[in-house]
């Protein structure tokens, strides 16, 4: 089984799931022109031996200077209320930022797969050959 959940970090501040459209323009309008830190956690328990692993990888994501419009017509578009820092970064979201730093940057989608995928080789799995060990 694998789990993962994303919380954005502010300037020590958890920034979470907004759950409404006022909620996420607050945020965007916030994070415009800073750089915020992705946190997202993974567990990875495995079924028959009961071992658990558990990692954080963190993105950090600067935003661009977003304007009143563009933060209207982003949130219209992709509606990201269920979304730490209001970005959907699998969609249109990845415009909202200049640049974004990390070892595995496929966290900011809220599913670190380069590290999934360790963790499933040190479980035996070889992703690449679709089976187990």
């Amino acid at each position: 089984m694998i789990g993962s959940d994303q919380v954005a970090d502010c300037d020590g501040e958890a920034i979470g799931k907004p759950g409404t459209h006022a909620a996420a323009a607050t945020q965007l309008a916030r994070l415009s022109g800073r750089t915020v830190v992705f946190h997202t956690a993974v567990a990875l328990v495995n079924a028959a031996t009961g071992r658990v692993q558990l990692a954080c990888v963190d993105v950090a994501s600067t935003y661009r200077a977003l304007t009143p419009g563009e933060i209207e017509h982003y949130l219209r578009r992709e509606t990201p209320y269920d979304c730490a820092g209001s970005v959907r970064s699998e969609g249109l979201g990845v415009a909202l930022f200049e640049r974004i730093a990390s070892d595995d940057p496929s966290a900011l989608v809220g599913l670190p797969l380069i590290t999934v995928a360790r963790m499933l080789r040190d479980e035996g799995v070889d992703v690449l050959a679709g089976g187990g060990a």
